[in-house]
């Protein structure tokens, strides 16, 4: 079966929480393990607050966009800004890394997404804005069963 769905939001940060369950409602009629919706909410989390707090630097009258799209029990996921963008994208995405020392931040956001998923592309270009792309193979129904 083939699906998607995208939404917009603003850049609130309670508007994370609210991204997280519109995720994990969309995953979930297609019966992903207790492992992998926590995997989701959990990379949706974690790409939603990059963008409120790296890609706007936490101002609340900008709009984040997610597309999810189930095809073939893979789940694709995209996070988007159009906010500041990210200079040096490999830079960003090491272990400890954050732009923002200032708020302490652990800097393991793009860490965790690519622990998470099966595949993490970041593209983002300065003064333009940030899409982190994920993408997640969903456990076989038939495999489960055996």
């Amino acid at each position: 079966m083939n699906n998607s769905l995208t939404c917009t939001f603003k850049s609130i940060s309670e508007n994370e929480a609210l991204a997280r369950m519109i995720a994990a409602s969309f995953a979930a009629s297609y019966d992903p393990t207790i492992g992998e919706l926590s995997d989701i909410k959990t990379v949706v989390s974690e790409a939603v607050t990059n963008a409120i707090i790296h890609g706007y630097n936490g101002e609340e009258d900008h709009e984040v966009y997610m597309k999810m799209t189930m095809m073939d029990r893979v789940l694709k996921i995209e996070v988007r800004d159009t906010g500041k963008g990210i200079a040096e994208v490999e830079k960003a995405m090491e272990p400890l890394y954050t732009s923002r020392p200032d708020m302490e931040r652990s800097g393991m956001g793009f860490t965790i997404m690519d622990h998470f998923m099966d595949g993490v592309e970041v593209i983002s270009e300065p003064g333009k804005g940030t899409t982190v792309k994920m993408t997640k193979q969903l456990t076989s129904v038939q495999a489960e069963c055996h």
